[in-house]
């Protein structure tokens, strides 16, 4: 199938369907007492977000405690030291807490408030989704639980102390390689122990329906803002933008504001230390069709067809499948999909950080990484890079394993 053959003036009404597919991929893969809460969910997401009352309530939201819009800036030295073309940033570093993820966690709780539940519950990788979740639990005075993975506490300290400032309760998980699919699994558990006073607050665009449309929904605000200011500040739009792809919330946030336009779309994921199966976390490249934690996508398989482990760098990436959107928007073609690895995600978080004075996250750094690719291949044009957000979360581990390169 080629995108051609998709109407996307009517994309956001078409995609999902009723039963939460983007074409085979996306659906509700659950036991059936889990279903009947994610039912509450749909329903009252999709009576809710109609709201005149919750729109407004969203964006005032959005403008008085988040500080949106975000900027776009021109990185004009980082340009000038590739070679004629010219890199943007959509600067979601500078949304309160320090990306993007505020921008759905905000809407997931107020949503929450809005059905009476009392305590939202969430896993976390990098920790800018729990930072994100119990910072907004806080602005709504619910209770907060995150669930992240014994590794990630340990590389993103950071973090883990933030949410406990913000009066989270952080639950380590330590089963199997103790990263963020061990903290989905462990999130989903507890949902479904306690759903009648709870909500789940999933991280990205990934989960059983509604979630990928839900989170997609909240941070599209990002792409119609960039969509904006683009044109605003040059004329024209952009030949490219770019953002990196784990589960992928902050990639589709940026492309829903493009994908009816003649701009290149690229989606960039962790080929960690190489192609070596454990070594990476490249669903789209190098997996196959197959269901996980609800959702039917491409992900990464091992033995029996049981999810793989996976690496990267940046602990928000290591995730063995991927949002079921962009498994079918690679699918029609309209995005592309390319890796950076380890060696060129921390080049890229050095580069940006010297010549433009701003320390990208780990995450963010594989998306820098690819557009500077991009740019040297391109003769001419400009580039839209979803900075998703600051690297401060990373400065210790980056420095313990790499050091700092002399000036």
């Amino acid at each position: 199938m080629k995108y051609s053959n998709i109407d996307f003036d009517n994309y956001f009404k078409t995609y999902p369907d009723e039963n939460g597919y983007f074409g085979r991929f996306g659906g509700s893969y659950v036991p059936s007492d889990l279903q009947a809460a994610i039912d509450e969910i749909t329903e009252a997401y999709l009576t809710i977000s109609k709201s005149e009352k919750f729109i407004s309530e969203l964006r005032r939201i959005r403008r008085d405690f988040q500080g949106r819009p975000t900027p776009i800036s021109h990185l004009a030295r980082l340009s000038d030291s590739i070679g004629r073309v010219q890199l943007y940033a959509k600067r979601e570093d500078l949304n309160h807490t320090g990306a993007h993820k505020l921008n759905h966690c905000m809407g997931e709780a107020l949503l929450a408030k809005y059905m009476g539940k009392k305590k939202v519950i969430a896993e976390t990788g990098a920790g800018q989704h729990g930072v994100a979740l119990a910072t907004a639990a806080a602005y709504f005075g619910l209770e907060c639980d995150i669930y992240m993975g014994a590794v990630d506490v340990k590389k993103q300290a950071p973090n883990v102390a933030r949410m406990k400032v913000l009066g989270a309760r952080v639950i380590e998980v330590t089963d199997g390689l103790a990263t963020l699919k061990e903290a989905v699994d462990a999130a989903f558990m507890a949902y479904l122990a306690d759903y009648k006073n709870c909500i789940y607050c999933i991280g990205s665009v990934v989960g059983p329906h509604p979630f990928p449309m839900m989170v997609r929904d909240f941070q599209s605000v990002v792409g119609i803002e960039a969509r904006e200011q683009f044109l605003d500040a040059t004329g024209e739009l952009p030949d490219a933008i770019v953002a990196c792809v784990g589960g992928g919330s902050n990639a589709m946030g940026l492309f829903s504001g493009f994908l009816n336009d003649p701009v290149e779309i690229y989606g960039v994921e962790p080929l960690g230390r190489g192609k070596k199966l454990g070594d990476h976390a490249a669903s789209l490249t190098f997996g196959s069709e197959g269901v996980m934690h609800g959702f039917n996508s491409i992900m990464l398989k091992g033995d029996g067809g049981a999810p793989a482990p996976v690496y990267s760098v940046a602990s928000g990436l290591d995730y063995p499948s991927t949002g079921p959107e962009h498994s079918f928007l690679k699918e029609i073609g309209r995005v592309k999909y390319g890796v950076a690895d380890d060696k060129e995600a921390i080049d890229a978080f050095f580069k940006l950080s010297r010549l433009e004075g701003i320390i990208p996250a780990l995450e963010s750094s594989h998306a820098v990484a690819y557009a500077m690719k991009l740019a040297r291949e391109m003769k001419h044009g400009s580039i839209l890079i979803n900075l998703s957000g600051r690297g401060d979360k990373d400065m210790d581990y980056v420095i313990e394993k790499y050091g700092v390169p002399e000036v």
